[in-house]
């Protein structure tokens, strides 16, 4: 029986230089997102404190143009001439921070690469506003989309993808799509990076990890975010399908890389999704980055830069077909 490997020979030289980085890096972000603070009890202005420390880390650019779309505020990059897909994005911060500026290099360069137009999504964050507010405006968008990106971007054929909350965000919508849309036929590929797909609290979440190195979760964070987005229910009700992807009819969806670190404390969110997203008959791609953690991609050494040609490869693939 062959072995079941996550990455290869060639990965695993390189982990001893993506240690080094992360134990290099993880202080500084561990400060921008306050890892060392004693938060406030009241959930709205922890929320707030949250949002303002993230916003001292963006790096808007003026390439994204800020626009309205079905009523929900969003940045959209458009390239020269006909766009070969658009890639609706939606940013990353545990439904209850971030933004879509954070994104707009990352988008910018993207949408260069590929011939991209981008759509990143200004959704409604919790407390503020839970759950099924942002998914909601992550569906009015993508509707929208459907009717009108043709004649705006010259194709109708999207592309859903996301980091962390935003993996989780684009899962949900392409699965609304489906099943109230009926156009989950114009998405060519989901690009779900470290997402949330468990929010009654996995393994990962509450700590059990195979491996305990350093992380820019904890899963303090972890129930913070899940009581914040969708407050009342226990972590059984939170598995519903209408909001858990990983305990959703997965059936005829799109293809989907699924992208990990195994220090991340949402790893076996990853797992499991893209094992049932693959069980389900999906056309499914996993990259996983031993001793990496949440956020792996801030963390630059020869790990991320495999990540990055994977990315390049998948979306070449599915834009070719």
């Amino acid at each position: 029986m062959a072995q079941w490997r996550m990455w290869d020979d060639t990965i695993e030289a390189q982990r001893p230089e993506a240690r080094a980085a992360v134990a290099a890096g993880i202080g500084a972000i561990g400060a921008l997102l306050g890892r060392d603070l004693d938060p406030p009890a009241d959930p709205v202005e922890r929320a707030r404190q949250s949002r303002e420390r993230y916003a001292a880390g963006y790096a808007p650019s003026d390439e994204m143009q800020a626009r309205t779309i079905a009523g929900v505020p969003c940045r959209v990059f458009v390239p020269d001439g006909p766009a070969r897909a658009v890639y609706l994005h939606f940013h990353g911060g545990g439904m209850v921070t971030g933004a879509p500026e954070m994104n707009d290099l990352g988008n910018v360069m993207l949408g260069r690469a590929f011939g991209l137009a981008v759509v990143s999504v200004d959704y409604r964050l919790a407390p503020e506003h839970p759950w099924p507010a942002g998914p909601d405006d992550g569906v009015a968008v993508a509707g929208w989309l459907g009717e009108h990106a043709r004649a705006e971007f010259g194709t109708d054929r999207l592309i859903l993808g996301g980091e962390s909350a935003g993996g989780y965000m684009a899962a949900a919508v392409l699965l609304r799509l489906r099943d109230e849309l009926g156009i989950a036929d114009r998405v060519l590929g989901a690009n779900l990076v470290f997402g949330v797909f468990d929010w009654g609290r996995s393994p990962s979440q509450r700590g059990v990890r195979p491996h305990e190195g350093p992380d820019v979760l904890d899963p303090e964070g972890m129930r913070w975010f899940a009581d914040c987005y969708l407050p009342g229910r226990t972590d059984d009700e939170r598995r519903d399908p209408a909001i858990s992807p990983a305990f959703a009819d997965l059936s005829d969806l799109a293809p989907a890389l699924f992208s990990v670190g195994t220090t991340d404390h949402l790893l076996d969110d990853t797992l499991t999704t893209a094992a049932r997203w693959s069980a389900f008959g999906n056309d499914t791609e996993v990259f996983v980055a031993p001793d990496m953690p949440h956020a792996f991609m801030a963390f630059p050494c020869s790990i991320t830069e495999a990540w990055t040609a994977t990315l390049g490869a998948w979306l070449t693939r599915i834009l070719d077909r």
